[in-house]
């Protein structure tokens, strides 16, 4: 990996370090898991995965390093992943595409975290059916930062496109 493409993936992480302390006010409603999607579909699956966990290790420093954090990465790299292989498909509606994706996402994100969590709540359907507002929360909060985000990330990527 170059060392451009380094710093890419290092700033894309500040920014998802920043913006998540920033929304930490306000349930699952973060730029996190939309700029994962974005940086997974226009610059790869690698660089998805690691902005994925240098962010999750690095703001839960912050908010609270705890067994959740093994799933969030998990959870946040498996979506990266995801998004890298519906980038390789180039179509004229990728932000449609990806939009869609980020909305589904949250509840792909959900479940994983709350399927490595709920053994220490008992029933797993109870515990999901708990969180499940903050899920939809997290898919609206998708959707609004891609539409935000995909047309800034992708002007961006096209410059730095370049470099690589």
């Amino acid at each position: 990996m170059s060392t451009n493409k380094l710093t890419l993936i290092s700033l894309l992480a500040a920014v998802c370090v920043i913006g998540r302390i920033t929304f930490q006010f306000l349930p699952n409603i973060q730029p996190v898991t939309s700029i994962i999607i974005i940086s997974g579909a226009m610059l790869g699956v690698l660089p998805a995965i690691c902005i994925a966990i240098i962010t999750t290790y690095i703001t839960n420093l912050f908010l609270g390093m705890g067994i959740w954090t093994i799933w969030q990465m998990i959870a946040w790299a498996l979506i990266g992943l995801i998004a890298g292989l519906i980038g390789k498909m180039k179509s004229q509606k990728q932000m449609f595409l990806l939009t869609i994706f980020a909305f589904i996402a949250a509840f792909i994100y959900g479940l994983i975290v709350n399927l490595g969590t709920f053994t220490f709540a008992g029933s797993f359907v109870a515990y999901y059916l708990a969180g499940i507002t903050f899920d939809i929360a997290h898919a609206v909060g998708n959707v609004i930062f891609m539409i935000i985000l995909y047309p800034i990330l992708n002007r961006v990527f096209q410059r730095v496109k370049r470099l690589f």
